[in-house]
C-alpha cells in the first residue's frame, strides 16, 4: 500500500481555536496530501450554521450535530478509509462513536485514533459502551505506551502510532540569545491543567529571579480566576496571559522562551511538552499519566509530583542558575525528540493503514 493509493475521510476538530487535537487534525491533513492521499476533512467543530444556533443552549448540539452526521455518511461513500481523531466524555458519544458506525455501514474501514488524557476515569464509566463500538473498528492506533496499556486494561488493544511533531517549525532559538528567565505555561485555562500550581510556582521563582516574567498561552474557563490570583500573589505584572495562540505564534513563543512549565494534573501525551523539547527548551513537568512515558527525569526533562508549587519552583530554579543543566537537557531533547517526526512517523501511520484495510477486508 501507498498512501497514494488512500482517499481517506480524516475526521476531528480543526483550530479555531487552536489545540493539541486541532493542530494534529490540521497537520495530519497536510502531511497525507503531501504524501499523495486525497484527504477529506470532516469537522467535529464546525462552525453552526446558522450562527444564532450557538446561542440555544440545550439544543445547539443537535444543528451541529445533523449536518456532521449527514457529511459523514456521504464522505464515508466517497472513501477506503477514515482515520477518526477520538477524545472521551461527550466528544467520544457525539462524535468519534457515529464515525465509527457509519463507517462499518459503509464498508469504510475504520482507524480510531484515541487522544484523550483522561482515558481511565472515562472508560471506568463507559468501557462497555466503548467496547461495542470497537468492535466496529478496523484498529485503535493509540499514540503513547500510557494510553495502550489503559485500554489493555480494559480489554481493548491498541497500536502506539505516535505524535507528530514539525521539527521545521518548532526549532531552537538562533545562537547567540543571551538568556534571560522567560518561563512558558503552554496549557488551557482548566483545572486539570493545573495552572495556579504554575502561579504558585513562579511567585517563589521571581523571588529569587526577580528579572523572571511568565507568560501563559492558553485560553479556558479559569481566565478570570487565574488573574486574580497572579495579583494575590503579586507578580501581576510579571505575569501575560497571551489567550490562544496560533502554531506559528507559539514556535516563535517557545524561541523566545528559556524554561518551560508544565504543571498539569492528568496528562497523556501532550504537545506541548514535545514542542517545547523540539524547540531545545529545558522542561519541569509533573509526573502524572503518560508524561513518564516520554520524558526521562534528569534526562530529557525534569519532574517533580502535582500539585506542589514548592518542588516545581526548585527544579526551575535549577534550570534557570545551572547553565550547564539547561544545556544538558536542551541536547537531551532535541535529540529525543527526533522520533516524532514525519519521517519516523509516516511508515508506521502507513503499515497501520495497511494492516487496518487488511483487517477489514478478512471481516467481510
Amino acid at each position: 500500500m501507498k498512501f497514494s493509493d488512500l482517499r481517506i475521510v480524516l475526521v476531528g476538530p480543526l483550530p479555531p481555536p487552536a489545540g493539541g487535537m486541532a493542530n494534529q487534525t490540521r497537520q495530519l491533513g497536510e502531511l497525507l496530501r503531501q504524501e499523495g492521499a486525497q484527504v477529506e476533512v470532516v469537522q467535529v467543530n464546525a462552525p453552526y450554521r446558522p450562527a444564532w444556533a450557538e446561542k440555544l443552549k440545550g439544543v445547539r448540539a443537535l444543528f451541529r450535530l445533523a449536518p456532521y452526521v449527514a457529511h459523514l455518511w456521504r464522505a464515508a461513500g466517497r472513501a477506503n478509509l477514515m482515520h477518526v481523531m477520538a477524545n472521551s466524555g461527550w466528544s467520544w458519544h457525539l462524535f468519534a462513536a457515529p464515525a465509527i458506525w457509519i463507517g462499518s455501514l459503509r464498508g469504510t474501514p475504520v482507524v480510531v485514533n484515541y487522544r484523550g488524557g483522561e482515558a481511565e476515569p472515562f472508560l471506568r464509566r463507559s468501557a462497555d459502551r466503548v467496547r461495542a463500538t470497537m468492535g466496529r473498528a478496523a484498529m485503535l492506533v493509540l499514540p503513547s505506551g500510557f494510553l495502550k496499556d489503559v485500554f489493555g486494561r480494559f480489554g481493548m488493544e491498541g497500536r502506539i502510532v505516535s505524535n507528530i511533531i514539525d521539527l521545521s517549525r518548532f526549532r531552537p532559538s538562533d545562537p547567540g540569545r543571551r538568556p534571560a528567565a522567560h518561563i512558558v505555561v503552554a496549557r488551557n485555562l482548566e483545572t486539570i491543567y493545573g495552572i495556579d500550581t504554575a502561579l504558585r510556582a513562579f511567585a517563589r521563582i521571581a523571588a529569587a529571579r526577580p528579572e523572571a516574567v511568565l507568560s501563559v498561552a492558553g485560553t479556558g474557563p479559569q481566565a478570570g480566576e487565574l488573574q486574580a490570583l497572579a495579583r494575590e500573589l503579586g507578580v501581576a505584572d510579571k505575569v501575560r496571559f497571551t489567550g490562544r495562540l496560533d502554531r506559528d505564534q507559539m514556535a516563535a513563543l517557545y524561541r523566545d522562551a528559556d524554561l518551560t512549565l508544565n504543571p498539569s494534573r492528568v496528562d497523556n501525551m501532550p504537545n506541548s511538552v514535545l514542542e517545547a523539547l523540539a524547540s531545545g527548551v529545558p522542561t519541569v513537568t509533573t509526573d502524572v499519566g503518560g508524561i513518564p512515558y516520554i520524558v526521562e527525569h534528569d534526562v530529557t526533562a525534569l519532574m517533580v509530583p502535582p500539585d506542589d508549587p514548592q518542588a516545581m519552583a526548585e527544579a526551575a530554579l535549577r534550570c534557570l542558575n545551572d547553565p550547564g543543566l539547561a544545556a544538558r537537557l536542551s541536547q537531551a531533547g532535541q535529540a529525543d525528540v527526533r522520533r516524532y517526526a514525519w519521517s519516523a512517523v509516516r511508515n508506521e501511520l502507513l503499515a497501520a493503514y495497511a494492516d487496518a484495510s487488511a483487517a477489514a477486508w478478512r471481516r467481510k
